[in-house]
């Protein structure tokens, strides 16, 4: 990262430590960066983090309810949940089941 990271910079710096198997949302990771109002910056932060290297599993952030609204981002319909099924998080009508299990909140977890 730069000396100076945009605000985007460091959405994917947070979103890069996801760990496997979990998932965040958009207002924790703005909230952990000190702009709990900027949600929908982080959504779109997402929306174009495809090409980023080193890769943003975008896949691992979802609504506050566990909803997967960033979907239709993703190439086809059903990619985001496959991801996500893909680490054992059980999905059922586009939301992620035991989201209060699998929640990680990178304000406890991480230290910026």
């Amino acid at each position: 990262m730069s000396n100076n990271p945009t605000f985007f910079d460091q959405v994917y710096e947070v979103v890069r430590h996801i760990p496997y198997g979990r998932v965040s949302t958009y207002g924790a990771i703005a909230r952990c960066l000190g702009a709990a109002g900027s949600a929908r910056m982080v959504g779109w932060a997402m929306n174009t983090s495809h090409t980023q290297m080193p890769p943003v599993p975008a896949h691992r952030v979802v609504n506050r309810n566990g909803l997967l609204t960033g979907k239709h981002h993703f190439g086809s319909p059903d990619a985001m949940q496959q991801l996500l099924e893909a680490e054992g998080i059980v999905v059922k009508n586009n939301q992620v089941q035991q989201f209060e299990t699998l929640f990680w909140d990178p304000a406890k977890e991480l230290e910026l």
